[in-house]
C-alpha cells in the first residue's frame, strides 16, 4: 500500500514497453513492479492461482493486516468476502486454446476452470483467510470493483456479516486482452512514449493503457469495530449506482447515468455537492469518456471540487479500478494530500474542472467521491467522510 501511494504522488506513469506483448499495435502496458509470486504467495499456490487472484489475495492479506484483525481470532462466519471482478481470466484460456487448436485436447490443463472463474478470486480468499460468510463476485464491467463496495455495505446492514473483505481484483493483460481493446480503438497508441500515453481529460487524450492489480479494504460494522478498539482510515458513507441504458460500450453522451449514480451516492450519504472535496475520476482518457464524466460533474456540482485521474499512472484494471481507486481515495482523506494526474497539460476547450496535475496538493478534506464507469453504461460511485 505504502509503495503505491508514494509512486502515486510522483504523477509519472508506470506505463512501459512489455515484451510479452511483442508484435502487437499495442506494445505497452502498467504492470505491478517487482511483483515475484512464488516468493510472495509460495510455489504450489501461486501456481494454481491466476495472476489476478494473486494480487487479490496478497492485497486481502495486507488489508487484514492493517486493520488489526488475525483469521485465527474471528468468528469465520460473519466474515464475507465480496471482490469486483469484470471478467474472467484470459491467461489461462489462450495455452489451453493453442492445444485445443493443436489436437492436443488431453494436454488441456484440469485447472483451466477454476483458474479462469471470475468466482474463484473471491473465494480463494475465503479460503486463504478462514472467511466462511457471503462470498461472491460483483462482475459490472470497470464499474465492479466500486460496485462490490454497496454490495458488501449490504451485508453489513443487513446483519449478516460484521466484517467484508471487499474491493476489486484484475488482471486483464493477456494478449488477446490488449488486442481486443486495441480493436475497440480504447487504447492509446503512442508506442514511441508509453508514460505519456495515458492523459485522462487532456486536449490530446487517445485512449487508456492497460493496468493490473488489486485494492482491497476491509468494511466492518461501526459496533463491531468500536468493540475491538480498531481505527478506522474512512466512514463509506454513500453509494449510488445506475446504467446509462444507452449503449453496449459507449457512455450517454450527456453522462446522465453518471450524473445519476453522483446523486444518489450524495444522497445516500446526506451531503450536498457542496460538501465534496475532493473526486478520483474515473478519468480513462477516452475521448467519449472523458467528456462523459466532465459533463456529468458539471451537471452534478457546478463547479467541481479538485479532481485528479490515476489511471495516468497505474493504468486501468478494468474490474480492479474501482477498488483501488477508492483505496486511494481512502488514503487521501487520512493524509490530506490529493496525488496529481500525470501528462495533463491543456484542457479541452469549455472545460472548467480543476484537475490535479504536476505535483501533490495538500487539501483540507472531509469527504471525497471515488466513481466508476464502464461498457454497458454500469455506472458506480462511492462516497468516503472522515471517520
Amino acid at each position: 500500500m505504502e509503495a503505491t501511494w508514494q509512486g502515486l504522488l510522483t504523477g509519472v506513469s508506470t506505463a512501459a514497453t512489455d515484451p510479452e506483448m511483442a508484435g502487437l499495435p499495442v506494445d505497452f502496458r502498467c504492470r505491478v513492479p517487482d511483483f515475484v509470486s512464488q516468493r510472495v504467495l509460495g510455489r504450489r499456490l501461486a501456481w494454481r492461482l491466476d495472476p489476478g487472484a494473486q494480487f487479490a489475495l496478497v492485497a486481502a492479506r495486507e488489508a487484514c493486516q492493517n486493520a488489526g484483525l488475525n483469521p485465527r481470532e474471528w468468528d469465520p462466519g460473519r466474515v464475507g468476502v465480496v471482490l469486483g471482478v469484470g471478467g474472467n481470466s484470459l491467461h489461462q484460456y489462450e495455452h489451453e486454446f493453442s492445444l485445443l487448436a493443436s489436437g492436443r485436447a488431453a494436454e488441456i490443463s484440469a485447472l483451466a476452470v477454476p483458474r479462469s472463474m471470475p468466482s474463484t478470486v473471491a473465494a480463494e480468499i475465503g479460503l486463504d483467510l478462514d472467511a466462511r460468510g457471503p462470498n461472491l463476485v460483483v462482475s459490472a464491467t470497470c464499474a465492479s470493483g466500486t460496485a462490490a463496495l454497496g454490495t458488501a455495505r449490504d451485508f453489513l446492514w443487513s446483519g449478516s456479516c460484521d466484517i467484508v473483505i471487499t474491493g476489486g481484483a484484475e488482471a486483464p493483460s493477456a494478449r488477446i486482452g490488449s488486442a481486443t481493446f486495441g480493436q475497440l480503438g480504447a487504447l492509446s497508441t503512442r508506442a514511441r512514449n508509453p508514460a505519456g500515453a495515458c492523459r485522462p481529460f487532456d486536449r490530446d487524450r487517445d485512449g487508456f493503457v492497460l493496468g493490473e492489480g488489486a485494492g482491497v479494504l476491509v468494511l466492518e460494522r461501526a459496533d463491531h469495530a468500536r468493540a475491538r478498539g480498531a481505527r478506522a482510515h474512512a466512514v463509506l458513507a454513500g453509494f449510488g449506482a445506475s446504467c446509462d441504458a444507452h449503449h453496449f460500450t459507449a457512455p450517454h453522451p450527456e453522462g446522465r447515468g453518471a450524473a445519476a449514480a453522483m446523486r444518489q451516492a450524495l444522497h445516500d450519504a446526506d451531503l450536498a455537492p457542496a460538501d465534496i472535496d475532493h473526486i478520483n475520476a474515473h478519468g480513462t482518457a477516452t475521448r467519449l469518456n472523458d467528456q462523459a464524466e466532465l459533463q456529468a460533474l458539471r451537471d452534478v456540482f457546478g463547479q467541481p471540487p479538485p479532481v485528479t485521474a490515476l489511471k495516468s499512472i497505474i493504468g486501468h484494471s478494468l474490474g480492479a479500478a474501482g477498488g483501488i481507486e477508492a483505496t486511494c481515495t481512502v488514503l487521501t482523506l487520512g493524509r490530506q494530500v490529493i496525488p496529481p494526474t500525470a501528462n495533463f497539460s491543456s484542457a479541452d476547450p469549455g472545460v472548467e474542472v480543476d484537475v490535479v496535475c504536476k505535483d501533490p496538493r495538500p487539501v483540507r478534506m472531509r469527504a471525497a467521491m471515488s466513481q466508476s464507469f464502464g461498457f454497458g453504461g454500469q455506472n458506480a460511485v462511492a462516497v468516503f467522510t472522515s471517520p
